[in-house]
This record gives structure tokens, C-alpha cells and sequence, in this order.
């Protein structure tokens, strides 16, 4: 049976994004059948218009598809995204999850195999926090969290056995190889280890 990951995401400037692009490769390199999605912008166009660079990206990623419940429905695994606000997802981020609350009643959300990543624009700037955040969602669908861990050597160069970071520097520095080749580590795992959950539970 072929795992299907849903890569749902939100990203101002384009830094989540090369991550999310970056996982969504580690995942199909395991023959995972892919769903890349992003969520609703919720700024006004104008103020995305007055930041050059969210602009660009808002321009570059205009043919990525909205996610939706449907995308939950659909994915053995999920795996979000979203730069830090405060410690916390973003407002976008956050606004899908909060529009998942009949798919949880229902139970459609048990069982789902969920992880997630983040950037900073500062370092310290709540990478962890932001990942642990998230993850209370998670605990609340009854899904089953994997983060990478330092399962693969990339992880202790790129520190962060909660998920993905990167540090952009107030957005000057894109994702460096070090980033990308955690983040396709944590496409991976999730694809493998939902695989195996998935194998295990038709036992």
C-alpha cells in the first residue's frame, strides 16, 4: 500500500516554503504519494504588498493549492509547517487547525501520524516552542506525534530533534544544506514510519 503524506504549510517570505518543498522530497524518495499544500493567507493584500520579498513569494507560490479537511481525511501522515510568532504557529496555521473541529468529533483525526517544522527569522527566536505548540494540537486529535530525533547524523548538525529549523536572519539567508537535508530526513522518517504503522495495524 502506498503511504500518503499531506505536506500542509504556511510561509510569508519563502522560507517554510524551500523547507516544505524539502520535506515533501525526503517523503516521495520513500515512494510516498505526496499532497502539497499551503493555508489561506490572512493579511491584507497591502500588507503583503509593502514587504517586497512577501510579495515575491506570494507570487511564486500562487499554483500551490489551499489545503483542507479533505487533505486530513485523505493522508496517513501529516506534516506542518509554519514560521514562529511569538513562540507560537502562525494566526494562518492556526486558523486551518481550527477549522478541523468536525473532522475530530467524528474521530477522523485518531490515528494520524503527525509531525512538524518551523523557522525563525532570529535565533532563540522560539523554534522549540513553536514545534511543542503545534503539537498540542496533535495530542488533542489522538494522532501520534514522530519527530526526527537524531535518528539520522544530519540531526547533529542541525540540532533540532523536535523538527526542522532555520534561523533566515530577518529573512537575508535561505535555507542552507544543512536545513534541507534535515528536512528531507524528516519527510522520510515520517513516510517510514507510517508505512510500518500501516503494515502493523493490517496484521
Amino acid at each position: 500500500m502506498t503511504v500518503k503524506i499531506a505536506i500542509i504549510y504556511y510561509s510569508a517570505t519563502g522560507t517554510t516554503y524551500q523547507l516544505a518543498l524539502a520535506v515533501a522530497e525526503g517523503a516521495r524518495q520513500t515512494g510516498a504519494e505526496v499532497r502539497f499544500r499551503k493555508v489561506q493567507e490572512l493579511a491584507p493584500e497591502e500588507a503583503v504588498a509593502s514587504n517586497a520579498a512577501w510579495a515575491a513569494h506570494h507570487r511564486e507560490s500562487q499554483d500551490v493549492e489551499l489545503a483542507s479537511n479533505a487533505d486530513l481525511e485523505w493522508a496517513d501522515a501529516v506534516i506542518f509547517g509554519t514560521p514562529t510568532r511569538y513562540g507560537l504557529p502562525t494566526a494562518q496555521l492556526k486558523q486551518f487547525l481550527d477549522t478541523t473541529g468536525r473532522l475530530w468529533a467524528n474521530g477522523g483525526l485518531v490515528n494520524k501520524i503527525c509531525s512538524s517544522f518551523t523557522s525563525t527569522s532570529t535565533s532563540h527566536g522560539g523554534q522549540e516552542t513553536t514545534i511543542v505548540n503545534l503539537n498540542t494540537t496533535f495530542y488533542h486529535w489522538g494522532a501520534i506525534i514522530v519527530g526526527p530525533g537524531y535518528a539520522d547524523p544530519i540531526q547533529f548538525q542541525s540540532g533540532n530533534p523536535y523538527g526542522t529549523s532555520f534561523t533566515s536572519n530577518n529573512g537575508a539567508l535561505k535555507p542552507d544544506e544543512v536545513a534541507l537535508t534535515a528536512a528531507r530526513f524528516q519527510g522520510k522518517r515520517v513516510a517510514e514510519l507510517a508505512a510500518l504503522f500501516i503494515a502493523g495495524r493490517g496484521k
